[in-house]
């Protein structure tokens, strides 16, 4: 009788360049073009890969302001970018993050199944429907779509890019020179899609990729973005502030998922976190101090401000009770911004303290190479995650990790040692969809002829 294979935990590696804060970009080891610079992209990519990381994940969102920070004023594309990687990588997954509000369907199905093909199998979208009203202006539009029709409009989004992977069945080119014939045409299918927001006639013209599908991640917190996560996506990049509310967040997706008729197991729940790692957890302590030092409280309230679409809460007194922002729109970061109300709500927080508190991210994982590979057993053995998203902007923290707190890991036998196969599917324990139209035939074989 075969053993039952230990669960292990899924990481991936946030490729920030000069990073999301608004201080790293100073660290002497990481050039200040980082954010643009292919080769730094594929000198971390590959130093992922040789760590055995399931996945690089690549950021993105359409709008800026001057006091936005670094890495987001100056940026390269994501899916530019991660075709880049694919060719300068094998194994590792590759994840891009784009917007369902501000594109079209047979774009983002013609981009991500073109990156699954040139990368083999190891393309992901991470769905996003973009959380900044200001974006709407970049795009031609006056106003930025409501929260829940955003939602609504992701839900029939996804659903119509899978339609067009879809377009044609596994053996639709017999490419059979003898006899000149290239596609079996009864294998090829329009999609024909009709809806409350989208119209796509369909068929993409782009075979099935080696995956079936890219694989799906979605990164909503909202009521609605965490209801599409159960419904859509294969993994979750969750924001969570502290073990607690990642467990809560973990039960309820798996929930929701599993009430939506689907197998939680499929969906891989992966916070988002930025270790601190330092030879002693005194001075893994001393450095979280001093980076935290080095951030004026005017950026921490312009970091702050993003959750509410730039609000500029520099304009209050710091001191003074959290302003009184019911006349904003949440109709943005929604599930952030009510979040940090929340939190300002319950602990009746000036807005200092809540600028202390959110103006940047948690440091939790802050320790020795030790302290680190604990912590990150506690959340994955305790049902709080199944992996983590990792963000490392300073190079000392990326090296580590993975010469320190990954063979840690590997010697309690959580984390890979070598990868098993070759796709991103592959690494996450996901199976490869089935064709919507091979399924018809093989149900109702009267179907092929309709067709």
């Amino acid at each position: 009788m075969g053993s039952i294979r230990q669960r292990q935990i899924k990481l991936g590696a946030i490729l920030a360049g000069v990073g999301t804060d608004f201080s790293q970009w100073r660290d002497p080891e990481l050039p200040p073009n980082a954010s643009i610079d292919i080769d730094w992209y594929i000198r971390n990519a590959r130093l992922a890969e040789e760590a055995k990381f399931d996945l690089v994940f690549i950021v993105d969102s359409p709008f800026i302001t001057p006091d936005t920070a670094p890495h987001f004023l100056n940026r390269l594309e994501p899916l530019t970018l991660l075709s880049a990687l694919a060719v300068s990588t094998s194994r590792i997954g590759l994840v891009g993050t784009l917007t369902t509000t501000y594109w079209e369907p047979y774009n983002v199905a013609r981009l991500f199944g073109s990156l699954d093909h040139i990368s083999k199998g190891r393309a992901g979208w991470n769905v996003v429907t973009t959380g900044l009203e200001g974006a709407s202006r970049n795009y031609g539009k006056d106003k930025h779509l409501d929260h829940a029709l955003r939602y609504q409009r992701a839900e029939e989004f996804v659903d119509v890019v899978k339609g067009l992977w879809d377009s044609y069945e596994d053996d639709a080119f017999p490419y059979d020179k003898e006899n000149d014939v290239f596609l079996d045409k009864s294998k090829q299918h329009a999609l024909n899609h009709k809806g409350e927001f989208l119209s796509v006639a369909g068929p993409l013209a782009l075979s099935r990729s080696p995956q079936g599908y890219p694989v799906i991640f979605q990164a909503g917190d909202s009521n609605a973005g965490r209801q599409l996560g159960a419904q859509i996506a294969d993994g979750t990049f969750a924001a969570v502030e502290d073990f607690e509310s990642a467990l809560e967040y973990y039960k309820d997706l798996k929930a929701r998922a599993k009430a939506l008729g689907r197998d939680p197991d499929a969906i891989h729940v992966l916070p988002g976190i930025a270790p601190i790692i330092a030879e002693t957890d005194e001075k893994a302590r001393e450095i979280a101090i001093e980076r935290e030092g080095s951030l004026d409280i005017e950026k921490k309230l312009v970091a702050l401000g993003r959750a509410f679409n730039y609000h500029d809460f520099r304009q209050y007194p710091l001191d003074e009770p959290f302003p009184d922002i019911s006349n904003l729109t949440l109709n943005s970061y929604k599930g952030h911004a009510e979040r940090i109300l929340r939190g300002v709500a319950s602990g009746n927080l000036t807005l200092r303290q809540a600028t202390e508190r959110y103006g940047g991210w948690r440091l939790s994982f802050v320790g020795s190479p030790e302290t680190i590979a604990n912590e990150i057993e506690r959340w994955f053995v305790g049902g709080a995650v199944d992996g983590f998203n990792i963000r490392f902007t300073n190079p000392r923290d990326f090296r580590a990790f993975r010469e320190h707190v990954i063979p840690i890991l590997q010697k309690r036998g959580l984390f890979r040692t070598e990868y098993e196969g070759t796709t991103l599917r592959d690494h996450l324990g996901l199976p490869v969809p089935e064709n919507r139209w091979t399924a018809r035939k093989r149900e109702d074989p009267s179907h092929a002829a309709a067709t």
